[in-house]
């Protein structure tokens, strides 16, 4: 061994050896060598392209709503009678999953349904039976309008009857005033004549025979005259009376016409219920069977036994639909939500699928499966968290057929591709992401410039 060390007395001088300036010189020079790389190397990775992204777990679910599991539940209460499922099975829609027996003492008829549809019929007889009494008061009411303007006419006749009789009763009235003033004129001139001697007393007598045969007539005539205004007032009485008389008769079956079709409305009324009841009670026998809504497998049943009593709206079974389209929902913060957009490119990791995944390369990614934007909600959850719903990328490889909805997920919504060494900038400032566009295509903006 040589005694080169410093503290030993019998140090050798090495000035001038060859060798141990050799050994001196490597290290020094291979890790300056080393630093040289290294920084070369680390400024090559700075300059490389990292394409941005927000990292998010999320959960696998399903787009659609009714695609998503669901709990099949009792429509109306009852006992269980009979399960023709068990948990695993898979179902078409419209199986029937299970019977239930009824409860309630008001459905316990066995014929409650043909019983409640001859009452309904009976019901309806009488409907029919009201319209006959209605359209038999209606052709009496057609009748009595008819006979009344007969009678009308009639009267109307006689009144025009006794004006006229009256007009020639007052002709005969005048002619006999005229008479008799003529009469009594001769006599008084033949009684002048008489006291003159110009005439004898028998002519005087016969004058005044004449006269009183003309005040006889005169009086008889007036009499007729008085008559005949009389019989024209009778006349009018008895228009009136008529027409009064028919315009009773008519109101009063017009009011028995009007009562039967308020009887007949009534009738309709109670038939329009018993046709309700009588649909409910068709439709209940129905629900005694609890059929499957859809395709699909029965995952749990939440009620078990039999003559197990349930309520209405009672969860019996829960069962997951045959067909469904797959989907991811993430949660970003609102800082970013300014970033996203629908139709953006996403990358996803599924759990239970192994991969090797680069955030920032991901097209050197392994196992990881594409999707895109479909919607972003427009209101936070309570952490303040915005959710995106990602579907399968149809450019891109299916995603496992073995996904199971609630799977977890881990996904990569990806922005805009810069260097490596202005993300560590970034992220060493806490800046957020470039905000990221799609490229306009040129028919797009040139459909745009046409409609304007």
């Amino acid at each position: 061994m040589l005694n080169i060390s410093p503290q030993n007395r019998n140090q050798i001088d090495t000035d001038g050896l060859v060798s141990t300036d050799m050994l001196n010189k490597a290290p020094k020079k291979l890790l300056r060598n080393a630093i040289y790389f290294l920084l070369i190397f680390g400024g090559i990775i700075l300059l490389l392209p990292w394409t941005q992204n927000i990292r998010s777990n999320g959960q696998v679910l399903t787009l659609r709503p009714e695609q998503r599991p669901q709990t099949i539940n009792a429509l109306i209460g009852g006992r269980i009678e009979k399960w023709f499922v068990k948990e695993g099975d898979l179902v078409k829609a419209g199986d029937t999953i299970m019977f239930i027996s009824e409860i309630k003492d008001g459905y316990f008829d066995p014929q409650l349904v043909g019983r409640s549809e001859q009452q309904l019929r009976s019901k309806e007889q009488s409907v029919v039976s009201y319209g006959d009494k209605v359209q038999s008061l209606d052709r009496r009411i057609d009748a009595l309008i008819e006979t009344g303007k007969l009678k009308v006419k009639q009267a109307r006749i006689k009144t025009q009857q006794a004006q006229l009789k009256l007009k020639s009763d007052s002709i005969e009235n005048q002619a006999a005033m005229l008479n008799y003033q003529i009469a009594k004129d001769q006599f008084e001139r033949f009684e002048k004549l008489y006291k003159e001697d110009l005439k004898s007393k028998t002519e005087v007598e016969t004058r005044k025979v004449a006269m009183q045969r003309a005040q006889a007539s005169m009086i008889s005539a007036q009499q007729k005259f008085l008559q005949s205004r009389n019989d024209i007032i009778d006349a009018k009485v008895e228009l009136n009376a008529v027409e009064t008389k028919f315009q009773d008769e008519v109101s009063k079956a017009e009011s028995e016409k009007f009562t039967a079709l308020s009887s007949m409305y009534e009738a309709e009324i109670d038939v329009s219920k018993m046709q309700t009841q009588v649909a409910n009670y068709s439709i209940r026998n129905g629900m005694y069977y609890i059929l499957a809504p859809q395709d699909g497998r029965i995952t749990k049943t939440l009620s078990s036994g039999l003559g197990e009593t349930i309520k209405q709206g009672t969860a019996i079974a829960t069962i997951m639909p045959t067909n469904y389209d797959l989907a991811v929902e993430m949660y970003v913060r609102p800082m970013d939500l300014p970033l996203l957009q629908v139709g953006q490119h996403v990358r996803i990791q599924f759990d239970g699928w192994p991969a090797i995944v680069f955030s920032g390369w991901p097209n050197t990614s392994y196992g990881t499966y594409g999707g895109t934007v479909f919607a972003i909600d427009q209101f936070a959850n309570e952490n303040g968290e915005f959710r995106v719903l990602v579907s399968p990328d149809p450019k891109e490889n299916k995603w496992p057929e073995a996904l199971r909805v609630g799977g977890g997920a881990y996904a990569m919504l990806l922005l805009n591709d810069v260097p490596i060494w202005y993300e560590l900038w970034r992220n060493v400032n806490g800046f957020p992401p470039d905000y990221y566009k799609a490229p306009v295509k040129k028919s797009t903006v040139k459909a745009k410039s046409n409609d304007k």
